[in-house]
């Protein structure tokens, strides 16, 4: 099922989100180095990195919903979609909870409820991308009908046409 959200050829949602999944799973990583290190600085850019990784978790999410909208209903395609978004919107809010948590703290220093909700955030954010990888890998969603092997290029106006 082709992606209905597309830019040049393919699929936006797929593109959008490796932004916020590396901003928020890097923010995890600043706040072992800030335990380990009791640096400041690692804090500081953690509340940074999980602020923009949501904004851009809720930017992917437009796409992302325009493609399950076109999912037929009834499938397991609809539901498995429904769990890697549903799971996502969970993600980002671990993630905004615990940017909320540390807003407020002396230099950004995170409670540790903020740290275990990004470990959790993380944690869940590696299920649903699995969930993400299903609906594509598996469930042909957001993939071109006439993909294979020797496709012309997405840029190319001829129409695609699987080989015999």
């Amino acid at each position: 099922m082709k992606s209905r959200a597309r830019a040049m050829g393919h699929a936006v949602h797929p593109v959008m989100i490796v932004f916020p999944l590396g901003l928020l799973s890097t923010a995890v990583v600043f706040d072992i180095l800030h335990l380990i290190t009791d640096r400041a600085g690692f804090a500081l850019a953690s509340g940074y990195l999980i602020a923009a990784g949501v904004i851009g978790g809720l930017l992917a999410a437009l796409p992302g919903t325009v493609d399950y909208l076109a999912i037929p209903s009834g499938t397991r395609a609809k539901r498995v979609g429904a769990l890697h978004g549903i799971g996502n919107v969970v993600v980002l809010l671990l993630f905004a909870v615990s940017w909320l948590l540390r807003k407020g703290a002396d230099q950004w220093d995170p409670p540790v409820f903020a740290v275990v909700l990004g470990f959790a955030g993380v944690a869940l954010a590696g299920a649903t991308g699995w969930l993400g990888g299903e609906l594509v890998e598996r469930l042909g969603i957001g993939v071109d009908e006439g993909a294979h092997p020797d496709a012309p290029s997405s840029l190319s106006r001829s129409e695609v046409r699987p080989t015999s």
